[in-house]
């Protein structure tokens, strides 16, 4: 999955921020000016000084005093403060791995109304997206259980309002399927495969191109799900190459050189054209 340019964005001017107090021994020194003697954020600080302390410390590995920075950011408006609190909880990173924890963080900051274009609008999407896998699965041991018509209404949040590729090959697959509440329609889920394919979802992209194969179009099938092998994370690889080989083994020889130079030309573009 990706993790999105605006996020990066926002997290890199975090940094350069943070750079104003110094590097690893300035964040260290800007220590005493953030917590008091008994380890907790002074009363009154900026909330934007401690999300930046806080990304500093977390870069220099102080993962617990973050932790820290990042809740009291978060309790006092912080929208990103909360992201990376989610994800750390999510992933089991300088805590913990509770994904209870990061489910509520992530509810946190989708109810705050932050309209498409916002320069946080990369939470709110990647919060939805988050949200509905784990209502896609439920989270054991937890009040969150699966219900995949919630999922999908998130995963549309996520797919129309922010234009998510992650969201939108999620609504394609379900609509492929007639999964989470929908009515099954290969139509709706190539539209939707195509919107991420667009924007270099190796898995749309791949997908969209076995239905391509499949109903006719052998040569631009192939060399979508060609692109795609090549474009794909490693978690992503295997169930593509399956697909790939299987296609090209059915494809005649001259379709197959057909579709290899297509393919190249796809990487070289960038993008699903």
């Amino acid at each position: 999955m990706q993790i999105f340019d605006v996020v990066r964005t926002t997290l890199l001017s975090a940094v350069v921020a943070a750079a104003t107090f110094g590097s690893a021994g300035g964040a260290m020194a800007f220590d005493d000016k953030v917590f008091d003697d008994n380890g907790a954020v002074k009363p009154k600080s900026s909330p934007w000084a401690v999300f930046q302390f806080g990304f500093s410390a977390y870069k220099n590995g102080h993962k617990d005093q973050a932790v820290e920075a990042y809740r009291y950011a978060a309790e006092n408006g912080q929208l990103g403060a909360t992201w990376k609190l989610a994800r750390m909880y999510a992933e089991g990173d300088g805590v913990d791995r509770n994904d209870f924890e990061a489910f509520k963080f992530y509810s946190e900051i989708v109810e705050q109304d932050v309209e498409p274009g916002s320069p946080e609008e990369s939470y709110i999407s990647d919060a939805l997206f988050a949200l509905g896998n784990y209502l896609k699965k439920g989270i054991p041991d937890s009040p969150i259980k699966a219900n995949k018509v919630a999922a999908q209404e998130y995963y549309m949040r996520a797919a129309a309002n922010y234009r998510n590729p992650d969201a939108q090959f999620e609504m394609g697959k379900m609509f492929l399927k007639g999964d989470g509440g929908v009515k099954a329609s290969v139509r709706q889920a190539g539209r939707w495969f195509q919107l991420a394919a667009e924007k270099g979802h190796a898995g749309a992209q791949a997908t969209l191109g076995n239905l391509l194969f499949q109903s006719g179009k052998v040569v631009r099938g192939l060399a979508m799900m060609t692109a795609a092998l090549e474009r794909a994370a490693p978690d992503d690889q295997p169930w593509i190459r399956s697909m790939q080989e299987e296609a090209f083994a059915l494809a005649g020889e001259a379709d197959r050189r057909t579709a290899i130079a297509l393919a190249e030309d796809i990487l070289t573009k960038g993008a699903a054209q």
